[in-house]
């Protein structure tokens, strides 16, 4: 697979202000936070470099869902 950045327009779980995410794949797998910058809540970043398939997968989510 290619290393390059890639340009993601993502959603904030929190407040749903929209900008755009910069992801770097060369680094393989990631997990981090970032901090939305309408409502500065941390927006959590799951990354996974599905190299088979050739796809990279985002998730985003608020990492205070509960699941019952």
């Amino acid at each position: 697979m290619r290393e390059e950045l890639t340009e993601k327009r993502i959603t904030c779980p929190h407040c749903g202000h929209h900008l755009h995410a910069t992801i770097d794949s060369s680094a393989g797998d990631q997990d981090y936070y970032d901090e939305c910058p309408a409502c500065c809540m941390e927006i959590h970043y799951r990354l996974h470099i599905d190299e088979y398939h050739q796809k990279i997968q985002l998730a985003v989510d608020s990492d205070d869902e509960q699941v019952f």
